[in-house]
């Protein structure tokens, strides 16, 4: 019963069994430290491990990835130096979490004590060196790794390709073993960076099986190069598709001008039964900004307002922007105001709106919050408020 409350998240109940049951094995224990750590509960599931009064490797391991998952790393190092015989998965774990917020210096450290590695634990340091744009320390590890697979090979070939170096990258690749999607995607990816889209085409072209991945990294590159048609004519053979395949060709339509085109795709992936993302969103609401059509943006709000994302900074932001360049300056500053974590774009896109439609006055109030609220303006701050100087005079003293 304990087990099946935890499965389904059904946390309150299973603690409420839990603490009426008379005898507690470290079964039940894990059972319910676990719950916790797969929902998130990091300080709850500390409570429950700092209770057991017998703990095995289950009770350990959990608690260290609580701590992994949540980015609370300091209280995970903290709990690893409390014990020393630690399984291999604990160490690979702890380090990946180092890795992922680019604490290569700890990482390393970690690294070169572990007693035994395994496969994930070279691929583990030779990708954070990879991401960190490391090409040496990431060449030296790969050739000191005693046994390579497919995701350390992918990981030197993302090297080069983060190094400029394609033709390094290309080399790897050919010595590969073998391939898989990941490891073409890669390479296609770099080719895609550098505008090197004809050696893209013909590595796409020759991949047995190209994933949803391979076939967006080439319709975002066809869009790139303002060649919409050959993105289009992508995207209708593709065997399937995501989200990510909708945003790229909505984008791209979007990006080069067909503003039409791209409207018609937002409907059509609707009727097709995707999910609207922010992405697309965002990509609807630019394309209702630059035709100015206001009654279509305000169907995109209604979107978001049923997706949840209208208080999100990106969303958020395309929405203030829509708004403000069909004129609604009210509409704008009620979503700039709902907007929970404003960055510089926000206040940017409201600083703007003000001032390209005469509201000094207002524009100069929003400027003194910004500065109140801590953020520092940047240089499009800065034209945003000698635009509405200028246009508006009569506050010119006022600023001063």
């Amino acid at each position: 019963m304990l087990s099946g409350y935890v499965r389904n998240r059904r946390l309150r109940d299973a603690r409420v069994l839990f603490d009426s049951m008379p005898q507690k094995d470290v079964v039940s224990w894990n059972a319910m430290l676990s719950g916790y750590v797969r929902s998130g509960h990091v300080d709850e599931a500390r409570e429950v491990f700092d209770k057991m009064p017998h703990k095995n490797s289950i009770s350990w391991n959990g608690l260290l990835a609580a701590y992994v998952r949540s980015g609370r790393l300091e209280e995970g190092s903290l709990l690893f130096e409390s014990k020393s015989d630690w399984e291999l998965i604990s160490w690979n774990c702890l380090m990946g979490g180092y890795v992922k917020r680019s604490m290569l210096g700890d990482a390393r450290l970690l690294f070169d004590q572990m007693p035994i590695r395994d496969v994930v634990s070279w691929n583990t340091m030779i990708s954070g060196y990879a991401q960190d744009g490391d090409l040496s320390q990431a060449r030296r590890l790969f050739e000191e790794s005693p046994v390579r697979d497919v995701f350390t090979w992918t990981a030197m070939v993302y090297a080069y390709v983060q190094n400029g170096m394609l033709d390094e990258a290309r080399r790897v690749f050919n010595e590969m073993p073998q391939r898989r999607e990941m490891s073409y995607n890669a390479m296609i990816a770099g080719y895609v960076q550098y505008k090197r889209v004809d050696m893209a085409r013909e590595l796409f072209e020759e991949m047995p099986f190209p994933n949803i991945g391979s076939w967006n990294i080439m319709i975002s590159c066809y869009c790139q190069e303002g060649d919409v048609a050959q993105a289009r004519n992508l995207f209708d053979r593709m065997p399937q598709r995501d989200s990510v395949s909708w945003a790229a060709i909505i984008a791209g339509y979007a990006q080069n001008g067909h503003y039409e085109e791209a409207m018609n795709m937002l409907v059509e992936m609707k009727r097709d039964g995707e999910g609207l993302n922010r992405s697309t969103l965002c990509c609807a609401l630019s394309t209702c900004a630059h035709i100015a059509a206001l009654e279509l943006g305000k169907q995109v709000h209604g979107q978001v307002v049923k997706t949840g994302y209208e208080n999100g900074c990106l969303v958020g932001n395309a929405l203030v922007g829509m708004y403000c360049k069909c004129g609604c300056i009210d509409e704008a500053y009620e979503v700039f105001q709902g907007i929970q974590r404003k960055d510089i774009v926000s206040w940017n896109t409201m600083l703007s709106g003000y001032a390209r439609h005469g509201f000094g006055r207002l524009a100069l109030t929003v400027f003194e919050s910004m500065i109140t609220a801590g953020v520092k303006p940047d240089e499009i701050t800065m034209v945003h408020i000698f635009y509405a100087l200028v246009n508006n005079c009569h506050y010119c003293l006022l600023f001063t």
